[in-house]
């Protein structure tokens, strides 16, 4: 695929393969290749129908140094599939269950937490799924971290958990540092945020588009694709903090329908480019 376009390298990639929840970051205009074996199975998502129609996309913006707990809205307000993005969800609430037992994780945890973030690992966040109790125990870690609206995915799907874009950024609060955040109280400790931040600032080197669209070199993100099998749609979600001239921005984009992963991609970083220039702007 080297030496192809990006487009033309991930259709080549795709073709014949049943994609489901993969997050993957990657270098601005690089090549990227989604491995044959995070398939529906793999990554605990079904087939379920998605209908024809118009790519929907929803962004949310909030101004870390700012006051208000309140992100710009661009597009409704309304529920996605969270594809490899609930792997932010999931490490924060494995991260909350060991503070309450008193303990840090093990080097078994770290060992599966790791690449669950900086290399999107679906085998390894099938086990930190299960280790957290699956739904029951990311929604119970949820209400605890202000998110009002995520649902998690049945049994083992964890890649259907539903989200909106305003609760993606209730959880980033309860992960990065800023002004903003002295209000919201998050439960995780001063070490568990670090943990995650540094996760999600040094993922694989592959691995680069979606908000970081919207800022220069420094961001920390976490993306996430699922293709719906009967429709042959995608699902293309970007999550994570930005910083431009200065100042820190907490983005979350989600969309769904785009009639390709690259069509997505553009979809999730124009969208974020225009909500965090918007927010600029007040």
């Amino acid at each position: 695929m080297k030496g192809a376009s990006r487009r033309g390298s991930r259709a080549g990639a795709c073709a014949g393969v049943l994609l489901a929840t993969v997050a993957a970051l990657f270098p601005l205009g690089g090549p990227h290749t989604v491995p044959a074996e995070q398939t529906h199975a793999a990554a605990g998502v079904d087939a379920a129908p998605q209908g024809p129609g118009k790519t929907r996309v929803t962004a949310a913006v909030l101004n870390l140094d700012g006051k208000s707990l309140k992100p710009l809205l661009d597009g409704e307000d309304a529920s996605y599939d969270t594809a490899s993005i609930v792997k932010v969800d999931i490490l924060a609430t494995l991260l909350l269950q060991a503070q309450d037992a008193g303990r840090h994780l093990t080097a078994q945890e770290r060992a599966l937490a790791e690449p669950m973030i900086r290399n999107s690992d679906n085998a390894a966040t099938n086990d930190l799924w299960r280790e957290i109790g699956g739904a029951p125990g990311m929604e119970a870690a949820n209400k605890r971290m202000g998110l009002t609206a995520t649902e998690g995915g049945p049994g083992a799907k964890w890649g259907l958990t539903q989200t909106t874009a305003s609760d993606q950024i209730r959880l980033l609060l309860s992960v990065f540092d800023g002004a903003a955040t002295s209000k919201t109280d998050s439960p995780l400790d001063k070490d568990s945020r670090a943990y995650i931040r540094s996760l999600m600032t040094h993922v694989a080197s592959d691995q680069a588009w979606g908000v970081s669209a919207a800022s220069g070199s420094d961001h920390a993100l976490k993306n996430g694709w699922l293709q719906r099998t009967a429709s042959g749609l995608w699902d293309v979600n970007s999550v994570g903090q930005v910083t431009v001239d200065g100042h820190h921005y907490l983005v979350a984009v989600l969309s769904d329908g785009s009639p390709s992963m690259d069509d997505g991609i553009s979809v999730v970083e124009r969208a974020a480019r225009q909500a965090v220039a918007a927010t600029t702007r007040t």
